[in-house]
């Protein structure tokens, strides 16, 4: 089974203007959500952590997983309210977010909400907003930290600058993920903004040294630059007519680790004795995920039947 951790939230597209206001279409959402969600419909076990409001609308999100056949277990009810993202589209579909989420349930996650862990669970993966915030920023790390050296850790970035615009926070959270992590996959606009004027190369080599085994940089339709334990190599995109990308990068995300998973792969003794080739085959299997869910609205992430079996070689 593979944790997801971190928030969960409605994103609000506003789809029609009235006399008075907006009709908005709400979607379920948050990335770490949204991998746990799209690691079920590619056939994995997983799981979410996450704190849930118990009004309405948190209500709808833990429906929502039990249906995608994701595990609750380890949700920790709350009276704080549930996170809502406004979600705005520029012409090329590249969203943009105003989160309202002071105090919200998937915020407030402490030290004692922290479950033990399932003995099923191989993998764990962290991102987004919830890497910053408090106190979910800093029980998560701890939880990260307990479990190094066991289990396969998994961090995407993911930044939100409207939730946490104070670049030096991300910047010391995601050094302290990246001394923990196995798998870090990112963008290569968010390594620019964490690590300006450095080469993708350099922050790779770096990551590299200090135990991350795989290092995934994605750069949009130009596909994505590889690292795997120092050797590097570069995976080519796919060309979709596209709708909008909200939800392409957690689709990207929740297809390398069911990649890895349907290889026996994802633990960390896995993830060491992964080929150059399999991994090859794993990158282009995400790449397929990201490109379908881009050709849809919202974070609606594709089933396995959707994508091409996974090449190895």
């Amino acid at each position: 089974m593979i944790l997801s951790c971190g928030e969960a939230l409605f994103d609000l597209f506003p789809s029609t203007a009235t006399d008075t206001g907006f009709v908005f279409d709400a979607r379920v959402g948050g990335s770490p959500f949204n991998v746990a969600v799209g690691l079920s419909r590619l056939g994995c076990e997983a799981a979410l952590l996450t704190g849930l409001s118990t009004d309405p609308l948190g209500r709808r999100l833990k429906r929502t997983l039990q249906e995608e056949g994701v595990d609750t277990a380890d949700i920790v009810s709350k009276q704080n309210p549930t996170t809502l993202a406004l979600v705005g589209l520029d012409a090329g579909g590249i969203p943009h977010y105003s989160f309202y989420g002071h105090d919200a349930a998937d915020c407030s996650i402490g030290e004692t909400d922290l479950p033990d862990l399932q003995q099923s669970v191989t993998a764990i993966h962290f991102g987004s907003y919830s890497l910053v915030v408090e106190p979910t920023g800093t029980s998560l790390l701890g939880f990260a930290r307990r479990h190094r050296g066991r289990k396969l850790i998994s961090l995407d970035p993911n930044l939100r600058l409207t939730v946490e615009p104070d670049m030096g926070r991300w910047h010391r959270r995601v050094e302290a993920f990246s001394a923990i992590a196995d798998l870090i996959k990112v963008s290569d606009e968010e390594l620019e903004l964490l690590f300006p004027g450095d080469g993708i190369d350099s922050v790779a080599g770096r990551w590299s040294v200090r135990g991350v085994q795989l290092v995934v940089v994605t750069r949009g339709g130009e596909g994505a630059l590889v690292s795997l334990r120092g050797e590097v190599f570069e995976a080519p995109g796919r060309t979709v007519e596209v709708v909008d990308t909200v939800g392409a990068g957690d689709s990207f995300q929740a297809g390398l680790l069911s990649g890895l998973d349907a290889l026996g792969k994802a633990t960390k003794q896995g993830l060491a004795q992964l080929s150059l080739e399999e991994c090859r085959g794993v990158v282009a299997f995400a790449t397929e995920a990201a490109a379908v869910t881009c050709t849809r609205r919202g974070a609606d992430l594709p089933r396995r039947p959707d994508l091409p079996a996974l090449r190895t070689g």
